[in-house]
């Protein structure tokens, strides 16, 4: 099969159809192809390969945005198995096939049917298939080709960034690189010069130039000045076809700023100023402005003022606004015009950057010469010293004179002066001034221990004006006299054990004194001579201004005497001394072993368990309501007791009941106690009282010879035997006791009851460590125990 195609314009196409017409075949236009095997010189033997398809493939092309009223021929498909009869039909199908792109069935040619735009599709993909009309079978396999759409200049060129903004610093050299602008077109750059684009400038000549192949837009002069000019308009022209007759060409607009340097240094509109400046104005108050001009902005224009020169370089300040960009002049030291009735400063304002590139421009500095002239104004005095510092002695008399205070009228008038206190405050209540002389007395008497220190106000004002008021801190300090003596620092609670030994510190006192340092220590402690010795105790001056409380003897008791006082003299070291007398109380306490006080008196106990005046008289009460319930319940019982014997035919008529109550261990009376402590004592016959027993001889008396040689045990079970056989043994509802003790025990007798005849050498002092529990119980043994050493 072949393809033959009309478009021959294309280089493209020029040299395919070339190449054809060298190497084809001698039939015009077809190339003939062999189906199933291929000729071989002599001797080599038949080779077969797979069969070769009969078309002849070439690219199509068609012009983009064709206008023609008839379709535009694209191409011809023709197969070599078409002999012309008709019998061959060809088939196209793909992208746009039977829509943009119809093809003759019988003579294979193709034809495009729209206006296509390269810009929206630059190909299409096609399949070619030649079958037999009768059969409908395939003659060739269906193979692909393309049809590629021609390019035309039919697009300009765009800025898609455009508009532009951009900024250059100003006195930038000549060539400086402003901004690169870039045109694209939607042409194909691979044909012809339809996306070759070209730069020219059209406005913003003669100060910038644009490189006509980059775009690049540069400076086109020296030295552009951004105070003569700061704003610049550029229009930029890009044009394709390389900028040739016919090209389509667009435009942008680069609207470029003169950025400022420090390139101007600051000047003063006049070389010499002149400020009015009053004597009264207050030191560190702004009395004046000055400012120079500078054409640059920003950080370039900033400056700072200083005073380089003249005679009130030490009386005037000058600092820098900021904001303003001004000089601020301020007073340093107060003016007096009778002194120095004016100054003269020199002035400088200097740029604080400095951009070295244009140094040669100048120093960028300017000096200006400032006049200030003194105002005359009536001032009000003027005290000698800025503030007073004066002392008195405490308990002066009234009317002892302090200090003095002196006060002028500055100007030249020289009026007289008036002092007076302005007894707002209760200090200044204490003190008096004389109106002419300025000096300072008591009226009250002054005590440095309520306040040492006294601060009043002292005014001053001229004779001629009264409103011209002058002020003055005046402090007095009270000076100290030995009038207070020595005395105790608080109230000393002092506790002795009772088992303390001779010359034991059983406390340390100290003492104070309201004098200052001076007259108060070092303090002395002694007992009053006056007195007898203290046979209890002592006092020890640690001379250190603290003294200590020690025993004279061993062991105090409280029951004998719990609280001991103690007379002490206490001296101070001041000139002449003073001395007081206090009176030590002492209690006498049980303490443990380590020291500790464990109770001091028999309120300790209560006043140790938290309970206050209302809870004991709450329980108090508690207590006497429970014993007049107990009263009355035992009243009502005895008033309603029944008789012993309700019946003679009661079955209880052998139950004889005793309301009478043992004396306890303690009662050795009623009860023969021996019996009790040796079984051979129980020698007698036991009857009860209750009936008349008969005299009868039981195995008992017979066993009162071997009782010795008996076990408490088998006496026992002797006497169990004799009761369940006695006929007059008690009935079974009443207690027989056996308190029998063995005469064979070794540890002796446990009964306490003579353990109050006997005398103990025991150390109850271990009860101590026991815990809060036994408290009461060491508490008591030890009583005993110091009664019993007493």
């Amino acid at each position: 099969m072949r393809i033959t195609s009309t478009s021959c314009i294309c280089p493209v196409l020029v040299c395919l159809c070339f190449v054809q017409r060298c190497y084809g075949t001698a039939h015009h236009s077809s190339i003939k192809v062999t189906r199933n095997q291929t000729k071989h010189t002599e001797g080599e033997t038949e080779v077969h390969h797979r069969p070769k398809r009969g078309w002849v493939w070439n690219q199509f092309f068609v012009l983009e945005e064709h206008m023609g009223p008839d379709p535009q021929y694209v191409g011809k498909l023709h197969s070599n198995s078409d002999k012309g009869d008709g019998s061959v039909k060809y088939i196209l199908t793909g992208e746009g096939a039977g829509t943009i792109f119809i093809i003759d069935d019988t003579t294979g040619d193709i034809h495009s049917t729209k206006s296509l735009d390269r810009e929206q599709k630059t190909h299409y993909v096609l399949h070619a298939q030649a079958i037999d009309r009768r059969t409908n079978k395939p003659l060739e396999p269906e193979s692909e080709f393309i049809i590629k759409v021609q390019d035309i200049n039919d697009n300009a060129p765009k800025f898609t960034d455009g508009p532009y903004i951009v900024t250059v610093p100003e006195m930038s050299d000549m060539g400086t690189s402003v901004l690169q602008v870039t045109a694209t077109d939607a042409d194909d750059p691979t044909y012809g010069n339809s996306a070759r684009v070209v730069y020219s400038i059209l406005q913003g000549q003669p100060y910038f130039s644009v490189d006509p192949k980059t775009g690049v837009i540069r400076t086109a002069l020296h030295n552009m000045d951004r105070e003569a000019r700061e704003h610049y308009s550029v229009v930029i022209q890009a044009k394709d076809m390389a900028g040739q007759v016919g090209g389509l060409s667009g435009s942008t607009t680069v609207n470029i700023t003169l950025t400022d340097v420090n390139d101007n240094p600051p000047r003063f509109p006049q070389k010499h100023y002149q400020l009015y400046v009053p004597e009264s104005a207050q030191v560190g108050s702004a009395v004046g402005k000055i400012k120079a001009n500078d054409a640059d902005t920003g950080s370039n224009a900033d400056m700072t003022y200083s005073i380089t020169n003249g005679d009130g370089i030490g009386v005037f300040s000058i600092s820098t606004d900021k904001d303003t960009r001004e000089g601020i002049l301020s007073l340093k030291k107060p003016l007096n015009y009778e002194k120095k009735k004016s100054y003269t400063l020199n002035i400088e304002g200097a740029n604080t950057h400095l951009d070295f590139r244009f140094s040669h421009l100048g120093p960028f500095k300017d000096a200006t010469m400032l006049k200030v002239i003194v105002g005359d104004v009536d001032e009000p005095p003027l005290f000698s010293m800025p503030s007073y510092v004066m002392e008195v002695y405490e308990n002066a008399k009234i009317g002892t004179i302090v200090g003095t205070v002196l006060a002028q009228d500055p100007d030249s008038a020289n009026s007289l002066v008036r002092y007076f206190i302005n007894h707002s405050t209760e200090e200044e209540r204490f003190f008096n001034i004389d109106a002419n002389t300025g000096t300072i007395k008591t009226s009250k008497v002054l005590d440095r221990e309520e306040t040492p220190w006294y601060n009043i106000t002292v005014t001053a004002s001229e004779n001629d004006n009264p409103d011209l008021l002058s002020h003055v801190s005046v402090g007095i300090r009270v000076l100290d006299v030995n009038d207070n003596p020595p005395e105790l620092a608080r109230e000393y609670d002092i506790v002795v054990c009772e088992n303390s030994k001779p010359g034991q510190v059983i406390h340390t006192i100290t003492a104070t004194d309201k004098d200052d340092f001076a007259n108060g220590p070092r303090f002395n402690f002694f007992l009053d001579e006056r007195l007898p010795m203290n046979p209890n105790f002592t006092l020890k001056d640690n001379e250190d201004n603290t003294a200590s409380i020690l025993t004279r003897r061993r062991r105090f008791s409280r029951t004998m005497q719990d609280v001991y006082y103690l007379p002490i003299m206490i001296s101070d070291g001041g000139i002449p001394s003073l001395s007081s007398s206090s009176t030590l109380t002492i209690r006498v306490c049980a303490c443990e072993r380590d020291g500790r006080v464990r109770t001091c008196h028999a309120e300790a106990f209560l006043s140790s368990a938290g309970l206050s005046t209302g809870a004991l008289i709450a329980i108090l009460l508690c207590v006497v309501i429970l014993l007049a319930i107990v009263v009355l319940f035992i009243t009502l019982r005895r008033s309603k007791k029944e008789p012993l014997i309700i019946s003679e035919e009661d079955v209880r008529e052998n139950v004889v009941t005793y309301d009478d109550e043992g004396g306890g261990e303690e009662d050795t009376e009623a009860f023969d106690i021996t019996a009790l402590r040796n079984p051979a004592a129980a020698e007698e016959f036991t009857y009860r009282r209750d009936i008349r027993p008969e005299v009868k001889l039981t195995p008992r008396h017979q066993t009162l010879s071997t009782l010795e040689s008996i076990d408490v045990q088998e006496f026992i079970k002797q006497r169990l035997a004799e009761a369940d056989l006695d006929p007059s043994v008690p009935p079974y509802d009443s207690l027989q006791t056996y308190a029998y003790e063995g005469q064979r025990s070794e540890a002796g007798s446990i009964s306490s009851l003579d353990s109050a005849t006997t005398q103990s050498d025991q150390d109850y002092h271990y009860l101590g460590d026991w815990g809060p529990e036994f408290k009461k119980l060491a508490e008591l043994y030890g009583e005993i125990e110091s009664e019993r050493t007493t």
